[in-house]
């Protein structure tokens, strides 16, 4: 299963839809997912692919890890792995 197969089944899990109703250019925020969704989703990614999401929920704008839509997460995860990777 490809990094990106995978956060869209976890964010369609979250946010009650089939994984074929999540797009990558798909907000959270029109997928439904609140922020208790986001952080469970957050968690859920982190565990799936054993990294730590640098995510600073009081001010998310300053993360480096881009949330506004599936597209940019999947590729801030992509970025993470390559980066504990040491690739």
């Amino acid at each position: 299963m490809t990094v990106k197969d995978q956060v869209i089944a976890i964010i369609a899990e979250q946010a009650l839809l089939e994984p074929e109703d999540v797009t990558p250019d798909s907000t959270l925020e029109n997928l439904g997912i609140d922020s208790l969704g986001l952080v469970e989703s957050i968690f859920a990614i982190e565990e799936a692919f054993d990294i730590t999401v640098p995510f600073n929920a009081n001010n998310p704008t300053e993360s480096e890890f881009d949330i506004s839509t599936v597209a940019s997460i999947i590729a801030g995860i992509e970025r993470l792995r390559a980066e504990q990777s040491g690739a």
